[in-house]
């Protein structure tokens, strides 16, 4: 009996995963490949956009280069999604972003009123591509993906609805007139 009191008051240890472990993830970046190539190509279009009159007079090369590393940023940003396992990654991945959204932003307003209005439709292209990465994760974040799934197929379902109405009412006015024998 007394071997019984001694046992229930014994300290019990918790194993949360190893001190170790838990301070490896809070400050190494374990992929940092990934984590390059998610802000090079957000940094670079940036860079590209306010750099590249220097280096070249055409403005067609800038809005196409510029265009192609959203493009690819647009592209690759999902990859350090499912590989920022730490709280650093997690840190740079949510910091870019966030933060370039806002600096295609300042750069609408700085085109709109120095009056560059051909570089307005790159600053807007700018603009929805990195929020729309933006919402697109914040929406994932916070658990949207499940509403997503049912309203993209309550969307398809409600869209497929006026056609078929439209099938049957053809049908039932073609049996109408078909039995009437008049048109």
């Amino acid at each position: 009996m007394k071997q019984a009191l001694v046992d229930d008051t014994e300290d019990v240890s918790l194993d949360f995963g190893s001190e170790e472990e838990l301070a490896l993830r809070k400050a190494k970046i374990r992929h940092p490949l990934a984590t390059f190539f998610h802000l090079f190509f957000r940094v670079s279009a940036i860079i590209t956009y306010l750099f590249c009159d220097w280096f070249s007079n055409s403005f067609v090369a800038c809005f196409v280069t510029i265009l192609l590393l959203l493009s690819f940023d647009f592209w690759s940003v999902k990859v350090p999604t499912r590989a920022a396992s730490t709280e650093a990654e997690a840190r740079i991945f949510w910091l870019g972003l966030i933060i370039c959204p806002v600096i295609w932003t300042v750069f609408f307003f700085s085109t709109l009123f120095s009056l560059k209005l051909k570089w307005l439709a790159l600053v807007i292209a700018g603009i929805s591509l990195q929020t729309a990465n933006l919402y697109g994760y914040i929406h994932c974040k916070l658990g949207g993906h499940k509403s997503t799934s049912r309203a993209t197929s309550s969307f398809f379902v409600t869209a497929d609805v006026p056609k078929r109405q439209a099938r049957r009412t053809a049908e039932d006015h073609t049996e109408e007139h078909g039995k009437t024998g008049t048109r």
